[in-house]
């Protein structure tokens, strides 16, 4: 029997959100195979066992969403959602948006970013005190995407605000899955259809334009609604995810002075900072799939037709995995790590979201090399899928 009714986690709760690695630790010991009886779903947290599932698309399907809310509800998923679908469908799609999201255009918005954050940071200094969710994390990945996109500056806060709402929960509540509410993606038709009709040098026009050869075998482009799929998954998996990277690196590097001094001292040293924040507090903390066949963790079953949640922040912190892996360590070799995902569905803006988060480093570090939180008033976000700050009040030290 996987349930212990010593040992609870509710994925709902904020009760865990200050710091649930206290219950991550003990699901690792002592209940490495955990059954939530009141939502139904299995968890999974050492890394060897994630390490084992991830990859295996067969038995672990994305078919049925990659979100717990998702998978238990049954819903239809659109074609095009590649980050909920399986070979072959998944790999015709990804190698689709491969060939529009390439590594040239992701670092050639380098400077374009460097020069957002510039353009942000700049006029703060001087101030003793600000919120840097307000001031920074929460414009920056969607200015990003919409450079990606080609979306207009002065429209990108709506549509950034429309995919957070979709995301938002309340404590012990769960995601409005009504009317396609989460993945519609309606508030990006607009500039859809003016790009047809306006081409430029931008993902969008990139994907409007894209023949491929899809499951059936007919060459075709992507249709309207095929499209929106896409801009609606590459904008929401990009905004919040990056948006609380900063934001823990932020609080991080506060409760670890010495570590922000030497990235300062050093800044060649914050690409493997980087790494070791998304080892340390990565944005999502679990990856949902749909078990399609009878299998075995630790001797007990899981059944065909259930839901696991593999809990990747827990398997960042496996001893087994990582000497000391408590310890915020800018100079740690991580290796393989599991919060950008693993196998097929590994994520396609990792490499975007590596360099978001150095630049924006680089930058905030140049602007203001010494801070303290006011944790009193600092608050963690609600939402059952990523983990992070939705207020950050710093003081300029």
């Amino acid at each position: 029997m996987t349930t212990d009714t010593a040992i609870a986690w509710d994925p709902y709760t904020k009760a865990y959100a200050a710091d649930p690695y206290p219950i991550f630790q003990r699901l690792r010991e002592e209940v490495p195979l955990y059954y939530n009886e009141q939502y139904d779903f299995f968890a999974v947290t050492r890394f060897s066992d994630i390490e084992r599932g991830l990859p295996d698309w067969k038995t672990f399907s994305s078919a049925k969403g990659g979100i717990l809310e998702i998978i238990k509800s049954g819903m239809e998923l659109p074609p095009g959602t590649l980050i909920f679908e399986d070979p072959p469908a998944h790999d015709i799609h990804r190698k689709l948006l491969s060939r529009v999201f390439t590594p040239k255009r992701v670092l050639g918005l380098e400077q374009q970013i460097r020069d957002f954050c510039v353009r942000t940071l700049d006029p703060l200094i001087g101030e003793k005190q600000f919120d840097m969710c307000s001031a920074f994390t929460t414009e920056f990945p969607m200015r990003v995407i919409g450079m990606l996109l080609g979306i207009p500056e002065a429209d990108q806060a709506s549509i950034r605000d429309a995919g957070n709402d979709a995301l938002r929960t309340e404590d012990g509540g769960q995601m409005d899955l009504s009317e396609g509410a989460l993945l519609s993606g309606e508030y990006f038709g607009d500039y859809i259809d003016w790009r047809r009709d306006h081409p430029s040098d931008d993902l969008m026009t990139e994907l409007i334009r894209a023949e491929f050869t899809d499951e059936n075998g007919v060459t075709r482009t992507l249709t309207r609604d095929e499209i929106l799929t896409y801009v609606t998954v590459v904008a929401g998996a990009g905004n919040e995810t990056t948006g609380r990277l900063i934001g823990w690196a932020t609080s991080t590097l506060a409760k670890f002075p010495e570590a922000r001094a030497e990235l300062v001292a050093d800044p060649s040293l914050i690409p493997n900072a980087i790494e070791e924040l998304l080892r340390f507090e990565p944005p999502g903390h679990a990856i949902g799939r749909y078990v399609t066949t009878d299998v075995e963790f630790h001797g007990q079953p899981v059944p065909a037709g259930s839901a696991i949640l593999f809990v990747v922040a827990a398997a960042n912190r496996d001893p087994a995995r990582y000497p000391d892996p408590n310890t915020f360590n800018i100079r740690r070799q991580i290796g393989q790590q599991l919060t950008f995902g693993l196998g097929g569905h590994y994520c396609l803006g990792a490499a975007l979201a590596r360099l978001e988060g150095r630049v924006a480093l680089e930058e905030i570090l140049k602007h203001f090399p010494s801070w303290d939180v006011d944790w009193d008033n600092a608050n963690l976000a609600s939402t059952s899928t990523v983990r992070g700050w939705e207020s950050l009040p710093i003081t300029i030290g």
